[in-house]
């Protein structure tokens, strides 16, 4: 395998892993009104409800609360391996995918400040407005990863002088606005799943009950780009045999995880859940490889055309030897600390 192969990996891998962590914390801020708190009992005296032994109004953000801006770190590190291994996608992927990385990015902020700065509010007003903030904070950036990656596999237009561009009509076509609706679905499912193998028996139950539902509508909205695929006016894949291996796995993944939350095999189903998550990822990287981006006119970019010289990959050999396993380490460690249920073990952090 070559080393611009092994960096391209790299890059996968990354984006994968924030798919699936940065996942599940898109997925509670969106179902976060939905579980937890529905007695309408909301005080400020930092308990949030749990004192009475009912899941507070905050019950389902505490399953996130140790990681969620910790699991930022993998799309900072994918961003940076793009900027350096891959300078020629990054300017053509940024600049043609421009208003989609602005909506992700603002759902990014508007999200992780309005989860910390919602129990500062002192009127019900006021938490509703942070609590509404919380939601689009989770659905805008889930809906604008699932465009993404319908574009991508669909295919971006390439302008006369090389650069890719995408406009209005691009995006709001049926195949990726049916890939955006599926991710959002399957990351808001990921997110029950986290939920209910992090919370107490009771919203565990509750968020199990709300996975199951999403998964199925999920599987059923996610049918829709593959016949749009099937007739021509979907996706255009370079390995089609093995996009057609990845598309059955992620089905057998949606599949495993509905059944697992049925049955209440929490860590099963988020395995299953995590699976799903990322194979979108590995449906773009494997499916046009050896392009990494692809046109829906004329020729795409190949990896030999984005990728930085010899040197320059050599150079980044050092710090991503360093810098990848550092990753790992600090995500097991904080995984192992925060292990267990919230609750008892794991006091209220908002």
């Amino acid at each position: 395998m070559s080393l611009e192969t092994l960096w391209l990996a790299l890059l996968g891998l990354l984006l994968a892993g924030y798919f699936v962590l940065g996942g599940y914390d898109y997925g509670v801020q969106m179902l976060h009104p939905f579980l937890g708190g529905r007695d309408g009992h909301d005080g400020h005296d930092g308990h949030d409800g749990q004192e009475a032994g009912r899941p507070g109004r905050n019950a389902a953000l505490d399953a996130i609360a140790p990681f969620f801006l910790g699991n930022e770190v993998w799309l900072v590190a994918f961003a940076g391996v793009m900027f350096g291994a891959f300078p020629h996608l990054e300017g053509s992927l940024l600049s043609g995918l421009y208003p989609l990385i602005v909506a992700i990015l603002v759902g990014l902020v508007l999200g992780n400040a309005a989860i910390q700065l919602r129990g500062r509010a002192h009127s019900a007003r006021g938490r509703r407005l942070w609590e509404a903030l919380i939601v689009f904070g989770g659905a805008l950036p889930a809906l604008c990863w699932g465009l993404v990656v319908g574009l991508l596999l669909r295919g971006l237009p390439r302008r006369a002088d090389g650069s890719f561009h995408v406009g209005f009509g691009e995006v709001f076509t049926p195949f990726v606005l049916a890939c955006g609706v599926t991710t959002a679905l399957l990351f808001a499912a990921h997110g029950a799943a986290f939920v209910a193998l992090r919370s107490a028996p009771g919203l565990a139950a509750e968020a199990r009950r709300l996975g199951a539902t999403l998964l199925r509508v999920s599987g059923a909205v996610g049918t829709l780009p593959l016949l749009l695929t099937l007739f021509g006016a979907g996706a255009s894949m370079t390995n089609r045999v093995t996009a057609a291996v990845i598309a059955v796995l992620l089905a057998a993944a949606l599949a495993g995880a509905w059944w697992y939350l049925s049955w209440g095999h929490h860590v099963r189903a988020f395995a299953a859940t995590c699976c799903a998550t990322l194979l979108p990822v590995l449906l773009v990287g494997a499916g046009h490889y050896p392009y990494v981006l692809i046109s829906s006119a004329g020729a795409g970019m190949t990896i030999d055309q984005a990728v930085a010289d010899g040197a320059t990959l050599k150079i980044l050999s050092v710090f991503g030897v360093l810098v990848v396993p550092t990753i790992l380490a600090y995500q097991t460690w904080s995984w192992w600390v925060f292990r267990g249920r919230t609750g008892r073990r794991h006091p209220s952090y908002f």
